[in-house]
């Protein structure tokens, strides 16, 4: 009896050990690496970072491969973009704390999502002669923006404009092709972002 037992406790033991080894572990997922911290977000809406992990809401087309990524497909790219700057609302509320740079929304900014025109995936002012969005929106999705690296060493006519970290709608609704957070989240997640860290979207 007292055999079946100690076996059973050490089933359940190794059991344990076992499901704690295969269970995603966030400061393995989102390590930092020489300084730089590497945030992960998957297919599954699941943002990763070394302290916890959020919800986030990606494109209504789901995700696809960086090559693949084309304007106005509605689809999040694979791949790894650096986290460059942060734009915000003043009337919004408070300068996110963060270590990257920070500039005003202003309310003539916008940025440009014509392919063929010189400022593609660039920031413009308003009026502008080609398509572009508003930054300065009526709803609360730019009130804090993170401007990542795709397609901007240099923009390639085409292949995806203002692909950006901001805020999500309460419902989580899918993006046009951004990675989204809530505002508490995206603001906690600056918090701990330094100059050169990176956003990788993988499946």
């Amino acid at each position: 009896m007292v055999g079946e037992a100690t076996g059973a406790l050490l089933f359940v033991q190794l059991h344990s050990l076992v499901s704690r080894a295969n269970r995603p572990n966030c400061a393995l997922i989102s390590r930092k690496l020489g300084g730089m911290t590497r945030f992960i977000v998957t297919s599954a809406g699941e943002f990763q970072t070394p302290n916890g992990v959020y919800r986030a809401a990606l494109g209504k087309s789901g995700i696809k491969p960086e090559a693949g990524k084309v304007e106005g497909d509605g689809a999040t790219p694979l791949g790894e973009y650096i986290l460059r700057r942060v734009l915000y609302r003043p009337d919004r509320g408070a300068a996110p704390h963060t270590a990257l740079p920070v500039r005003i929304i202003r309310e003539n900014d916008g940025w440009c999502d014509a392919p063929e025109d010189p400022a593609y995936n660039r920031p413009v002012r308003l009026p502008y002669r080609a398509s572009c969005e508003e930054m300065n929106r009526t709803d609360e999705l730019y009130d804090i923006v993170v401007v990542l690296s795709h397609n901007d060493d240099p923009p390639v006519s085409g292949k995806g404009s203002a692909v950006f970290l901001h805020c999500a709608k309460p419902d989580y609704t899918p993006t046009l092709g951004c990675v989204a957070l809530s505002r508490s989240d995206l603001e906690a997640v600056l918090a701990e972002t330094r100059p050169g860290d990176v956003l990788e979207i993988r499946r």
